[in-house]
């Protein structure tokens, strides 16, 4: 397999490369940071909902929707990407997802305990201290033919401003959020009391990338890469993009007549926040939104769902979604029946 070794890049192209590989056909993991700092969304969420909008704007952040799922990220040139782009009929993404992340995911853990950071894959997608702490965002999607896992080792981190570049009802929730995030989410800095070098980082990390991609021949990002990024660009800097469709914030019921309402649910689930919003009209469902933090494989699928559900009574949810199931190659690691019955039916 490649290695495109970039190191630091222009923000948008560090999204944009591994978006453009698979649609050229291009195999391999690149390693590389952003030259400056951006809020990155997943591919599920609500932008208005999950991101202060002004805020960004007026400290000049740039806000890029993902298609991978997951949730609202502050990204900078503290941490350092990885991603690997690979064929669907490799060896290596054979099996459930659960299995590709902890194949995947434990040359991570044995990087840090490398750099000295007692850390271990725990299921679904995280790596984390012994202690419990979270040290590594990590991800998944289906672009074309390819599996897309990407993920970060977190040499520090700005927990003030990711704090801030959320959408939150009030500054008491984010304090919270705050305090939260730094008691939950720990760095390289904070374990070790320094940041090493880029290469005392990189070189163990391709190393253990090595003992299970097998052999790691460095190479220069293809011209085609670049043409497509370029394709891209305009696509995903657009309001359409960015702005696509999901609504759902808070749960509530709204009347609106005798045997209409618009109902709102929230769960969380092990795989990641679930939110619906849907108007119910003589026990039928319609207008159906469902968003989230989730990894969805493949990522359409939810969209499929949606259309699905039109039209049920909710006492037919259950058989329905298992239906889905049953026809589809519908995949979310970390939730279940039950938790679709609950954030559907409350």
């Amino acid at each position: 397999m490649k290695l495109f070794h970039l190191r630091h890049v222009d923000w948008i192209d560090s999204q944009l490369i591994y978006h453009a590989q698979p649609r050229v056909n291009v195999e391999g993991i690149n390693i590389l940071a952003p030259s400056s700092p951006y809020v990155c969304i997943g591919y599920h969420q609500n932008l208005e909902q999950e991101v202060d909008l002004d805020y960004c704007k007026s400290n000049n952040i740039p806000v890029f929707r993902r298609e991978v799922g997951g949730g609202a990220v502050f990204l900078d040139g503290n941490q350092i990407f990885y991603q690997i782009v690979i064929h669907k009929d490799h060896q290596l993404a054979s099996g459930d997802k659960t299995a590709f992340y902890q194949r995947m995911l434990q040359p991570v853990a044995d990087t840090y305990q490398e750099l000295g950071i007692p850390a271990k894959y725990r299921p679904v997608n995280d790596v984390i201290t012994l202690e419990g702490r979270k040290i590594a965002g990590t991800g998944a999607a289906e672009i074309g033919d390819y599996f897309i896992l990407v993920g970060n080792l977190i040499a520090d981190f700005d927990y003030k401003t990711m704090t801030r570049v959320l959408r939150v009802p009030d500054e008491k929730y984010r304090d919270k959020v705050f305090k939260s995030m730094a008691e939950n989410l720990t760095t390289i800095k904070r374990e070790l009391g320094y940041i090493p070098t880029w290469d005392e980082m990189t070189e163990p990390l391709i190393c253990h990338f090595e003992q299970v991609l097998g052999t790691l021949e460095p190479a220069e990002l293809p011209q085609n890469v670049y043409d497509q990024m370029e394709i891209l660009k305009p696509e995903f800097e657009s309001d359409e993009w960015l702005f696509m469709k999901r609504r759902s914030k808070e749960e509530r019921k709204v009347k609106i007549a005798t045997d209409v309402n618009i109902i709102q649910h929230a769960h969380k689930a092990p795989g990641g926040l679930m939110k619906a919003v849907y108007e119910l009209k003589e026990n039928k469902i319609s207008n159906l939104s469902i968003s989230g933090d989730f990894f969805c494989y493949p990522r359409k699928a939810i969209s499929d769902l949606e259309s699905n559900l039109e039209g049920s009574n909710l006492a037919e949810i259950g058989g329905l979604i298992t239906k889905f199931y049953k026809k589809t190659e519908f995949e979310i690691p970390g939730i279940t029946l039950a938790d679709w019955v609950k954030v559907l039916c409350g």
